[in-house]
């Protein structure tokens, strides 16, 4: 693994964190979005818009905790598979028990 493949995934780790911690300090049905856990984990690497490079960062690392069961990927309210999301989405915890799995739908 090289230095660039390693702050790659230490930035996922950390961008996956920021989303958890940041759901957990709102409501159980609040969303956040994308660039809520960029400018957290950017916060402490400089001024300016430089958040703005992890955006794409986070939204991977949304995906990845949607593949963990941890998150729901959300567009206009309703849940969307996170490959065929394009455009502004939000995260939200996960609805135990509503997911597409259960067969039942939002």
């Amino acid at each position: 693994m090289t230095s660039a493949d390693r702050k790659g995934t230490t930035t996922g780790r950390h961008l996956e964190q920021a989303i958890l911690k940041l759901l957990d300090h709102r409501g159980p049905t609040a969303t956040i979005c994308p660039s809520d856990a960029a400018r957290a984990v950017y916060a402490g690497n400089g001024d300016g818009d430089g958040w703005r490079d992890l955006m794409e960062p986070a939204r991977r690392a949304a995906r990845r905790l949607v593949t963990a069961g941890e998150v729901e990927i959300t567009q206009g309210g309703r849940t969307v598979d996170p490959a065929a999301a394009r455009g502004p989405i939000r995260i939200r915890r996960a609805r135990r028990g509503t997911g597409p799995a259960d067969g039942a739908s939002e």
